[in-house]
């Protein structure tokens, strides 16, 4: 296993995924890509030739069939526990942010179903918010992830251990986050499709009264440090 200190800044995910799995022109699969707008970046780069973008939130999925097409770029309803793929099919399979999302009963199903769609030696980029620092510490308030969160590197974990896929890496990284004012913040945290999240009146304040703490003339930043698991079929 290799371990990389969590000091580097990173504003372009897509960069960084390239350096650690360089393939050019590759078949990708993408589960729970929300906007699309990382598939769509690998495809400008000629870092993938295709991407399948699955996602559940079929509000999203709707924005996405919706949206300008792309070459090489389409886009499925589907959850990781179930991809709609061929057998060794495809080079990548990436999540972000999204593996915790997937049902703690389903998190060993996903990681077969990954492993099936893989070809021999393909790749699993697995890209989590590490559960620490003062943004997760404001949400949890309201939106508490940490048993999930636990639950899918634990399920990435078995995945090793069993042989359903073959630990490669684990890297760690910062990423800036900036929010213009609360408002912005209740928006793209509170007001999204994919989760049930609520605000409740009771916490409301604190939240507020947290957050504020960060506010400046141009606007809340905040730094969170993400977790890059990277394992192989």
């Amino acid at each position: 296993m290799i371990t990389q200190a969590p000091t580097r800044l990173v504003t372009d995910e897509v960069d960084f995924f390239h350096e650690v799995i360089a393939l050019r022109a590759a078949r990708v699969v993408e589960l729970g890509c929300g906007k699309a707008a990382f598939a769509r970046s690998l495809l400008q780069r000629g870092i993938a030739n295709s991407v399948d973008a699955f996602e559940v939130d079929a509000a999203q999925h709707a924005a996405n069939l919706a949206a300008p097409p792309v070459a090489g770029l389409r886009f499925g309803m589907a959850g990781a526990q179930g991809i709609p793929l061929p057998d060794d099919s495809r080079d990548v399979a990436v999540m972000l942010k999204s593996l915790h999302h997937v049902p703690m009963n389903l998190l060993d199903r996903a990681l077969a179903e990954i492993a099936r769609v893989l070809v021999p030696g393909g790749w699993l980029y697995v890209s989590e918010p590490v559960y620490a620092g003062d943004f997760n510490d404001i949400v949890k308030l309201f939106h508490d992830e940490g048993e999930v969160r636990a639950a899918a590197y634990a399920a990435l974990r078995r995945a090793a251990d069993t042989g359903v896929l073959r630990w490669e890496s684990e890297l760690f990284f910062d990423t800036p986050l900036h929010f213009r004012d609360f408002d912005d913040f209740v928006d793209r945290i509170v007001r999204v499709t994919h989760s049930d999240i609520e605000l409740p009146a009771a916490v409301a304040a604190d939240v507020r009264r947290r957050f504020e703490h960060f506010q400046r003339p141009d606007g809340a930043h905040f730094v969170r440090q993400m977790r890059v698991t990277i394992l192989r079929a």
